[in-house]
């Protein structure tokens, strides 16, 4: 499996993509040797097993797990599955599922890419949205943010950004869940890239230009409130 990563990862997706099919531009100089091979089949062996139907659906004749091979390659490539705890966490996620059907490269990618941040100790879209609400309910306990009980550094970081974000631009439900996946994607990068996040600190206030006057008021209420300024 090690050596099917390095294939990967020593790809670029233009190149993979001519091996999945896509011959509209020249070759570069990656080709799959047979051990890469070897290691791909290893990996669908693993899928047959653990999806039974997948022998009468995807994988129905050679031709067909061929391509879906090479197509899994490519996806792999382009999202930056590079790394042997990557794929572990995808195969835990798929021994798991209660279903006899194979997933798609990006479901299977996705649980990939959750499992590494869970490995980081960062939490899931779901629960990072939760601790955003949670720190809502329960901020105006606490002379500053710096003073909550935060699980972790990066918790720090990651929730009051999505809280600025979120009374700034006055976000949905929808619109605040998309920018935790966004986050939690910049900090895993920075955590598997070994930097040490900081521990909480008092952070200058982000100035906006509120579309609404309730909203202006909001603002300056909150910042009175964090840096102990007195009323006018």
């Amino acid at each position: 499996m090690t050596r099917l990563l390095q294939a990967v990862a020593n790809c670029d997706s233009g190149t993979l993509s001519q091996i999945a099919g896509n011959t509209s531009d020249k070759p570069k100089q990656c080709v799959l040797n047979v051990n890469t091979e070897r290691l791909v089949d290893a990996l669908f062996r693993q899928f047959k097993q653990v999806f039974p139907a997948a022998g009468a659906t995807n994988l129905r004749t050679l031709a067909e797990e061929s391509a879906a091979k090479k197509q899994w390659v490519v996806a792999f490539a382009e999202n930056g599955i590079t790394t042997r705890e990557q794929l572990a966490a995808g195969m835990r996620w798929a021994r798991a599922k209660d279903t006899p059907f194979m997933p798609s490269p990006g479901q299977f990618i996705e649980q990939c890419k959750a499992g590494a941040r869970y490995a980081v100790g960062l939490p899931d879209a779901d629960e990072l949205y939760r601790r955003v609400m949670k720190y809502c309910g329960e901020r105006g306990f606490y002379k500053c943010p710096e003073n909550y009980p935060w699980e972790t550094n990066a918790d720090y970081w990651m929730i009051t950004a999505l809280y600025s974000q979120m009374k700034a631009g006055n976000l949905t439900e929808l619109e605040l869940l998309q920018r935790c996946k966004k986050q939690l994607k910049t900090m895993a990068k920075r955590v598997t890239s070994g930097e040490d996040i900081p521990e909480p600190r008092k952070q200058l206030p982000q100035l906006y230009i509120p579309s609404k006057p309730d909203i202006a008021k909001a603002h300056i209420a909150d910042i009175r409130v964090r840096f102990g300024f007195r009323k006018a």
